[in-house]
């Protein structure tokens, strides 16, 4: 699994040179209602295991929470069901909202 900050996630999805990732985002409703890093796809953590045939195995996926702990958890869960392009966003999107963009509501 890979482990990237918020800045590093942010040159990735600007770099015109590079496909982009599926941000997967694992938190509850009320909190991707909160705030969201632009393109993330909701799949709160309980529901990962019932849907994990919804995920492609192939896609480079980032798992984003709000500071890093569940994200990192549904990370080593689909590394153990076959996914080799995982990688955690460190520090969530508080993290994102603290050194990317700082006008994103913070809870």
């Amino acid at each position: 699994m890979q482990h990237l900050s918020a800045p590093e996630l942010a040159a990735w999805l600007t770099d015109e040179g590079r496909s982009k990732p599926f941000l997967l985002d694992v938190r509850e409703p009320w909190e991707f209602d909160t705030c969201r890093i632009p393109g993330a796809q909701l799949m709160p953590m309980q529901t990962i295991p019932a849907r994990i045939d919804d995920l492609d195995e192939d896609a480079e996926i980032v798992c984003i929470c709000h500071h890093g702990a569940r994200s990192l958890q549904v990370a080593a869960f689909l590394e153990r069901h076959g996914f080799a392009k995982v990688s955690n966003l460190t520090g969530g999107v508080h993290a994102w909202a603290t050194q990317v963009d700082d006008t994103m509501p913070r809870y």
